[in-house]
């Protein structure tokens, strides 16, 4: 098959350049594959962080062109009847976010416009963390031009099903993120980063309110009554950054995190994962987690709160801790289980054999099966 993927790429960072990028290599073994990506992904007021490009290496060279701009409905136009005259027969595009509804929207209604070419929405949320005006509208003009849909959690399934009236779908879910290596030794990479804590665990991603670090502190606070852990909060600030290290100050956790604020190149990303004991996931909503699928790429144990799909891929007691969400009482305490009880070692296998069941391969034969179905 010949297949368009619309959507961010490389030299624009981020998890979904990411997923792309894997996404791209793997179909490119079967089908021909192009990556059509944004020219301009978000207008630099609406974008809470410091850059939008990758400031280091891409990971997974990928070719792609720079045609889209996200808030330029002429643009889209052009764009559509571009690549309209391309005759595909497959476009995958990556839904995480209702403001780019419109963009996607038209364009793949230009594109299938006089064709036989089908639209596979992969959604990583069909209702977003955090509500904006429009969010329904522009949800629903997009999946106006989608035939079939990839969904990677129950949450996101059955907010599907409470958008679109009898969806041709797939449940699959989010593969691992093998785009950053296999990491390294324990020691080497707390030397690298000089980190001298016997025991260390990690919070990495955007720093946004759904994601719970207020919890994660407030745990800290009880975790530091009776064990010494250093907890590493690695990644950029997406909401004001001075309440949080206030909150750290006035919990007296100063000694006890160490706060990286800035987005990580994919680089360095293995050097954070590979110190860690685990991975900290204290989230207060989520549909699922690609922290999760770095965590299980380097064979890392996950203390999760049972929210959205996190309890999907976390299986309490085989590769981490589920706790409930907003509790930093019981977050403390699967943290100090963690430790009391040795479980790292048996946690890390547990990892490696649950991210078997997370191959791309899977996710390939989702696109080609659905893309069939519609035939």
């Amino acid at each position: 098959m010949n297949i368009l993927i619309l959507g961010t790429a490389y030299p624009l960072r981020g998890g979904i350049a990411h997923y792309n990028a894997l996404l791209y290599s793997h179909l490119k073994k079967h089908h021909t594959v192009e990556i059509i990506s944004f020219k301009r992904q978000y207008p630099k007021f609406l974008f809470p962080g410091k850059t939008q490009d990758e400031q280091g290496e891409p990971g997974l060279p990928v070719e792609s062109q720079q045609l889209i701009d996200s808030v330029n409905p002429f643009n889209w136009i052009r764009v559509g009847v571009q690549l309209r005259k391309r005759n595909v027969d497959t476009v995958v595009f990556k839904y995480w976010l209702p403001f780019f509804g419109p963009c996607f929207g038209t364009i793949c209604a230009l594109i299938k416009w006089g064709r036989k070419t089908k639209v596979v929405a992969i959604c990583d949320n069909v209702i977003p963390h955090e509500h904006r005006p429009g969010d329904t509208i522009f949800t629903k003009y997009a999946f106006m031009f989608v035939d079939a849909f990839i969904v990677q959690s129950d949450t996101v399934e059955k907010d599907l099903l409470a958008t679109v009236e009898t969806p041709k779908y797939k449940k699959v879910p989010h593969p691992v993120y093998e785009i950053f290596g296999n990491g390294m030794p324990k020691k080497e990479a707390r030397e690298r980063l000089k980190i001298s804590d016997e025991k260390v665990i990690l919070f990495f991603g955007y720093v946004r309110a759904y994601k719970g670090l207020h919890t994660m502190i407030d745990a800290m606070k009880e975790v530091k009554k009776s064990l010494r852990v250093k907890l590493l909060v690695v990644g950029e600030f997406y909401e004001d950054e001075e309440k949080y290290r206030w909150h750290i100050s006035d919990a007296q956790v100063r000694d006890v995190i160490d706060v990286v604020s800035d987005y990580v190149p994919n680089e360095k990303v293995g050097e954070y994962f590979s110190a860690a004991d685990a991975v900290i996931l204290p989230y207060l909503s989520a549909t699922q987690s690609g922290i999760a699928q770095i965590a299980y790429n380097f064979d890392k144990p996950v203390i999760a709160t049972n929210v959205g799909g996190l309890g999907e891929v976390v299986v309490d007691g085989v590769s981490g801790l589920i706790v409930p969400p907003n509790d930093p009482l019981k977050l403390a305490g699967a943290i100090r289980k963690f430790y009391s009880e040795n479980l790292e070692s048996k946690f890390s296998a547990g990892a490696a054999r649950e991210k078997k069941k997370y191959s791309w391969e899977r996710m390939v034969e989702a696109v080609e099966q659905l893309t069939m179905m519609n035939e």
